[in-house]
């Protein structure tokens, strides 16, 4: 299918997970890739399996600089940008409230709301004001709609990517700029492995079970699979949501139920 032909998206968090299963379906959908992410080498992977016109550029969305570089770029080597999908995140380390540290906090809302929000403004300011058009997905996670324990940092960045994106969406709205968000519950990545398996032998249980615990908060009794959410993002990268801004949408198997 081509539901991105010709498109030109910049997809941030690249190297792995659904960044990179974004990349290979968007780039089947016909779209022409920017890949960012901090570490050239798993771009560099992103981008060999793709067989679409792809620019790499490794970016540090905490850096001004960086961040409007990546775009600059991304205007020269295709003329504009359509699609601008905030995936990068940064989930910090698990503290309780009085043991959180400044340095964990503020890295954390740095990569997860400062980098998103650089992201729009440049991609809005070098291309999608002018063009009168494009679309921006951001990427939020169900901690943020219901808090974490031991996840302040995270919880709270995350929430503020539904606001972020509802003042975008009014702002930009009225230009033909399009802004919504992906709101993941569990998915099956190395990341969600990773923190099962210290969560079940912090409590001195089996892995298979706590993730069996977890799983079955769900309607759906299950996680959901990266190119589950990638789907997701398509759709709204898509004509096929143009009536659709301002979202924030829950693809976490039946977690979350209610409205942010």
């Amino acid at each position: 299918m081509t539901r991105l032909n010709g498109k030109v998206a910049i997809i941030t968090g690249a190297g792995q997970g659904v960044g990179r299963v974004m990349a290979e379906l968007f780039a089947a959908e016909g779209a022409r890739l920017v890949l960012a992410g901090r570490r050239a080498a798993p771009l560099e992977e992103t981008a060999g399996r793709v067989e679409v016109d792809t620019l790499v550029v490794p970016t540090d969305i905490t850096v001004e600089d960086d961040v409007e570089n990546l775009v600059a770029r991304a205007v020269e080597r295709f003329g504009h940008v359509d699609v601008l999908i905030n995936n990068a995140a940064q989930p910090g380390a698990d503290k309780y409230i009085w043991e959180q540290t400044l340095d964990n906090w503020n890295q954390t809302i740095a990569v997860d709301v400062t980098g998103a929000m650089l992201c729009i403004r440049e991609v809005v300011r070098q291309t999608m004001l002018d063009r009168g058009a494009g679309t921006i997905v951001n990427f939020s996670s169900g901690a943020g709609w219901r808090g974490m324990p031991r996840k302040s940092h995270y919880s709270t960045a995350k929430a503020a990517l539904f606001t972020l994106t509802k003042v975008a969406a009014q702002e930009l709205g009225p230009h033909g700029i399009r802004v919504n968000c992906v709101v993941p519950g569990g998915i099956e990545t190395e990341l969600y492995v990773n923190w099962v398996q210290r969560i079940a032998a912090e409590e001195g249980r089996d892995y298979a079970d706590k993730a069996a615990e977890l799983a079955s908060g769900t309607a759906l009794r299950r996680v959901t699979t990266p190119l589950e959410q990638a789907r997701v993002a398509l759709f709204l990268a898509s004509e096929e949501s143009s009536a659709i801004t301002g979202q924030s949408i829950a693809v976490d198997a039946g977690s979350h139920m209610g409205s942010s």
